[in-house]
């Protein structure tokens, strides 16, 4: 039997700043693609939302030389989070994505519910199902605004900088999708994707009440796999390409619509 051979790890340019109002950040460059190029650091970047940014954080986000910013946030997220801070020379998309817990209600319900209404939304394996089932929805049926990405980088967007509201489920899908397209393997994609539970990245769990009893150990752990990166939800995603689309280079073909000569740009873009 032939010993498979892990992928090499993210070769990391330099150690990611730990900015004040902006979650998540990170350089995709230095992942590994199976030709054994590496993903070209300072051409993609990935994040939360930038609206509560800081003035240092927002120096620092315009020292990157961004040519785009791609915001997956819908008009729920901007009302709750507000815009996102003006970078000078920057060009800002907005291309709506569902939200994986969508739903005003059941975002009231995540801030205000009670135990037993959280029990009743979220136990028994509800809420994790919840989540795969919405990034198998997404891949599914956001082929469109995912391919307006991938030609956008393939064209002029390089820098670019994605993010939705956590940088996890929704920046999340499309940074796998656009490593799928460069060539890089699943097991490095979802390594990266599982940086977003370190400490300093994760999403605040809001909750309008303070007390003890709103944030019990079992509320939070019933309000985990919301808030969580879990390779599961990725796997779920790639099981759809393949399900759906029999493989990868089908998704790209023929889901995204992208011609070998625009692939083959995007490689020259965002590859070393």
């Amino acid at each position: 039997m032939t010993q498979q051979i892990p992928p090499a790890p993210p070769v990391r340019p330099q150690p990611e700043p730990e900015l004040t109002g902006v979650r998540n950040f990170r350089d995709v460059g230095g992942l590994p693609t199976s030709d054994g190029r590496r993903v070209a650091s300072g051409r993609l970047f990935r994040s939360g939302h930038l609206a509560h940014a800081t003035e240092t954080d927002a120096e620092f986000l315009g020292s990157l030389g961004l040519h785009t910013v791609f915001d997956f946030r819908n008009e729920a997220d901007h009302a709750l989070e507000g815009p996102d801070v003006t970078l000078p020379g920057v060009r800002n998309v907005n291309i709506p994505l569902s939200d994986p817990a969508d739903g005003r209600e059941f975002w009231k319900l995540v801030r205000d519910g009670d135990l037993d209404q959280l029990r009743s939304l979220l136990g028994d394996g509800k809420a994790a199902a919840r989540m795969a089932n919405s990034y198998r929805r997404i891949i599914r049926h956001r082929t469109a605004e995912h391919s307006r990405v991938v030609h956008a980088l393939a064209e002029d967007s390089v820098p670019a900088l994605l993010h939705c509201a956590a940088g996890k489920d929704r920046a999340g899908l499309s940074i796998a999708v656009t490593l799928l397209a460069l060539g890089v393997p699943r097991e490095a994609i979802v390594a990266d994707y599982l940086e977003s539970n370190a400490p300093h990245n994760r999403y605040r769990v809001r909750r309008t009440s303070q007390t003890a009893e709103a944030r019990s150990p079992e509320v939070m752990e019933l309000l985990a796999p919301l808030f969580d990166a879990r390779a599961e939800y990725l796997t779920a995603a790639f099981d759809t390409i393949d399900e759906h689309w029999g493989g990868v280079e089908t998704y790209l073909a023929e889901g995204l619509g992208l011609a070998p000569e625009t692939l083959g740009r995007l490689r020259e873009r965002l590859l070393d």
